[in-house]
Parts: C-alpha cells; sequence; structure tokens
C-alpha cells in the first residue's frame, strides 16, 4: 500500500527536510511540495492525496485555519516548531503532532501510525479489524463485538463469550468501526446495533448485558435502532 503524501511548509529548509525523509520511506509516495496552505488549497482540488505533512505558522492562511475550513482533507500530521498548538490540533483528528526540529526516527513514526490508520481502514471493507493487546494482535469481526466500553486510558471490548482489553480511545474506535452499524449511545459506550435486543428505559439489553443510553442521546440512537421497525 502507497500513500500519497504532501508536504506543505512555508520554510524552504523544513520542505527540503520533510521531502528528504518522505523519499526514504518506501510506503510513501510524494506528490507534490506547497509553500503555504493557499497553495495546498488550489492543489488538493486537482490532486489527490492521502496524508498531508502540514505546519501551522504559515502567512495569511494557518495549517489550523486550513484544517477548519477543509473537514474532510485528507488525514494530516502537523510540523511545527510551537507545542502550544498540541491540543488544538488533536481536536481537529490529526494522525500525528511532529515538532520542530523533527528527526527521522518521529518522522518515521508518524508516517508508520498513518499506515496503520490506512491499513485498518482497509480491513473495515473486510468486516473484521486488528487491535493489538499487551501480547499479541487480535482479529475481532464486527458483528460479533457486542459494544465497547470506555475504561479510563483502556477500552473493553465485549464479545459474546470474553472481553479484550486495549490501550486506545473510544473515538479512535468508532472511527475504525462502520458507523451504519455501531453508535455511541453514552459517553462511555459504543454499541452494535444489530446485537440490540430490547430497549427498556435508558437500557439497551445486548446479549446477558445492559448497556446505558445517555438522555441527550436516546432519541438520535432510538431512530437508528428503530429505523427498520413494523408500522
Amino acid at each position: 500500500m502507497k500513500l500519497k503524501c504532501i508536504i506543505t511548509d512555508d520554510e524552504p529548509m523544513a520542505r527540503k527536510g520533510l521531502r528528504g525523509y518522505a523519499e526514504k520511506v518506501d510506503f510513501l509516495e510524494l506528490v507534490a511540495v506547497c509553500e503555504d496552505a493557499i497553495q495546498l488549497n488550489q492543489l488538493l482540488r486537482r490532486q489527490h492525496a492521502d496524508l498531508l505533512f502540514l505546519d501551522i505558522n504559515m502567512p495569511l492562511l494557518s495549517g489550523i485555519e486550513f484544517m477548519k475550513m477543509n473537514p474532510i482533507a485528507p488525514k494530516v500530521v502537523f510540523t511545527t516548531a510551537y507545542e502550544a498548538y498540541a491540543l488544538e490540533g488533536y481536536e481537529l483528528d490529526i494522525l500525528d503532532y511532529l515538532l520542530k526540529p523533527i528527526s527521522f526516527e518521529r518522522f518515521l513514526k508518524a508516517a508508520n501510525k498513518a499506515y496503520d490508520y490506512f491499513r485498518l481502514q482497509q480491513s473495515n471493507d473486510a468486516g473484521y479489524l486488528f487491535v493489538k493487546t499487551d501480547t499479541r494482535l487480535e482479529k475481532l469481526v464486527f458483528n460479533e463485538i457486542l459494544f465497547v466500553e470506555a475504561l479510563e486510558n483502556y477500552l473493553s471490548i465485549q464479545l459474546p463469550d470474553r472481553k479484550i482489553m486495549i490501550r486506545s480511545t473510544l473515538k479512535t474506535m468508532a472511527a475504525s468501526l462502520p458507523a451504519q452499524q455501531f453508535a455511541q449511545t453514552h459517553k462511555s459506550y459504543l454499541v452494535n446495533l444489530d446485537r440490540i435486543q430490547a430497549v427498556e428505559g435508558n437500557l439497551l439489553q445486548i446479549d446477558r448485558f445492559r448497556v446505558p443510553v445517555a438522555r441527550q442521546q436516546k432519541e438520535q440512537v432510538l431512530e437508528k435502532i428503530l429505523k427498520n421497525k413494523l408500522h
């Protein structure tokens, strides 16, 4: 799998360094290098890309402003000399945040993260994904997942006969599962809509478990659950 990527930075030396790094990674295909976000905006109208290495502090239009005006832009790895933007960057669902000066080791780590992300998206089409536990990679078939519960920095994935613990977030898991089959019913729960057997008040009956539905999300969840109801 090759990832088409674009580097965007207003500093010539930064562009040169990132270009050199990208050319060393066999699964990255560098399709363009832009001097600012305006040039990038024009380029994306005619050029497909999977991944952007995007500077934040640029004249006229910052990397963050570009992201806000392009919500369906390619996935992004921010590159910047300023650590203060890290939180805002992750709120925009970026893949990684590289702080200048960027070493090749750190660049490669971000590239590998991007590769893993896109490989996961491909596996979704096959009806399963692989998750990393403490000791091995586990294959999860979507139809076998009952629900996912967030426990601080971990997720508990409940299957019919066992549960799997992984280090991740509910947001990341939700993005990895088919949206038509899974829905977040509560700040701590993601459920398989096809496995719901009954609804009682603010509780969903799934196999032998009861999963809560947040009051503010109940109407939306019920609409998804009842989309095939008989009249």
